[in-house]
């Protein structure tokens, strides 16, 4: 457990931009970065579930597009809710400047990868024990989920950290490049090279030899996490700009370009490259990236350059404390408790009832993490 500075009530009401161009302090807390955190927590911490009955009040077509987008594309193509992951993983990277900025003044570089080790070793334990507990058996290597593979572009990033942009930059380029050129010429055994279908595919191959076992929905494990830690890498540089002395008008075209470049080359590529975000294709990694980005540049602008803060003190409280959220959901199981309460009421209120049944227990994890805000408490991986 870890304590980091609450913000304070000045820290999140509005803020006139500053007109000159400095970098951010490294003990000051990028807000907008807090609030994007939470805010893609919160779907979650069970605002999926709430949007979703709440668009069944509305006409049939709109619900069902609602739904849609709250839920992960069968196989081809690209969703809202399929930019959750990469949305974590690029926010993993953005971190790492801010995190590392004031240790590297007082520990030297090998104290620094030791404790981004010992970091990337919690989390995928964390991941470890949060599929056990979904799956009801014991599984120690799981990366179709967050944890694992963040932990381990979280390691990847801090050492390249040490190196110029250029070869961030660089090295992310050829880590998606070298999984895409695998994918279309490696054939796995019994069937051809460049096969992305569900049911046949290097990645499921791979995970079958090497964990004897794979996802039914297709999702990939072992291959599919490698590409996972450009999008880290990608967030990393993306936070040196963030904590540079370049004007904030000058960084948000940098993030607006960074994020419509990496669409633009997910579209060219999709085409030859198709978007399967269970394989985390080539195509599907850059335009996850590109979304994400263009996702953090709107908080950003909103909240740091404009200074409109306020509104985003609920997702801040979330994101603050989002291993816990994410632990917490799994380890806790508020939902079931909330519907010893809301199951009788909500059964006779029809459509109503599924938003109550919903908000509940959304209403009562915020309210836990809202307690530990204001007393300072805030889990650490």
């Amino acid at each position: 457990m870890a304590e980091a500075p609450a913000l304070t009530r000045s820290e999140l009401g509005r803020t006139g931009a500053p007109t000159e161009p400095t970098a951010i302090p490294a003990a000051t807390r990028l807000v907008s970065l807090d609030a994007f955190r939470g805010f893609t927590m919160f779907w979650l911490l069970g605002g999926r579930g709430l949007v979703v009955a709440l668009g069944n009040l509305l006409p049939a077509p709109v619900a069902a597009l609602v739904g849609a987008e709250l839920s992960h594309s069968e196989w081809q193509g690209l969703r809202f809710y399929d930019l959750i992951w990469p949305a974590f993983m690029l926010m993993a990277g953005m971190s790492i400047p801010f995190s590392l900025a004031n240790r590297r003044t007082g520990q030297d570089r090998t104290r620094i990868l030791l404790d981004a080790s010992k970091r990337a070793l919690i989390l995928f334990l964390l991941g470890s024990l949060r599929t056990s507990i979904h799956e009801n058996q014991p599984l120690l290597v799981e990366l179709s989920s967050a944890l694992q593979p963040i932990g381990l572009a979280y390691l990847v990033a801090v050492i390249l950290s040490f190196f110029s942009v250029r070869v961030q930059a660089a090295a992310a380029a050829l880590i998606l490049l070298g999984y895409a050129l695998l994918l279309a010429f490696v054939p796995a055994p019994g069937m051809a090279a460049a096969s992305y279908e569900k049911d046949g595919n290097l990645v499921a191959a791979v995970d079958l030899m090497v964990l004897g076992r794979t996802h039914e929905a297709g999702w990939g494990t072992v291959l599919s996490a490698i590409p996972t830690i450009s999008t880290t890498i990608f967030g990393m540089i993306l936070g040196q700009v963030l904590r540079s002395p370049r004007t904030q008008s000058q960084k948000l075209t940098i993030l607006a370009a960074s994020g419509a470049g990496a669409i633009a080359a997910g579209l060219l590529m999709s085409p030859v490259v198709p978007v399967v975000m269970k394989l985390w294709t080539a195509s599907y990694g850059l335009l996850s990236a590109g979304w994400a980005c263009l996702g953090f540049l709107s908080f950003y602008w909103i909240v740091d350059v404009c200074g409109y803060r306020k509104w985003s003190f609920p997702f801040v409280v979330i994101g603050m404390n989002a291993v816990a959220a994410y632990m917490g959901s799994t380890l806790v199981p508020i939902g079931r408790f909330a519907g010893i309460f809301t199951k009788g009421i909500a059964s006779q209120w029809g459509a109503f009832g599924l938003v109550l049944a919903a908000a509940v227990p959304l209403v009562a994890r915020w309210l836990i993490l809202l307690w530990m805000y204001r007393r300072k408490i805030f889990i650490k991986a």
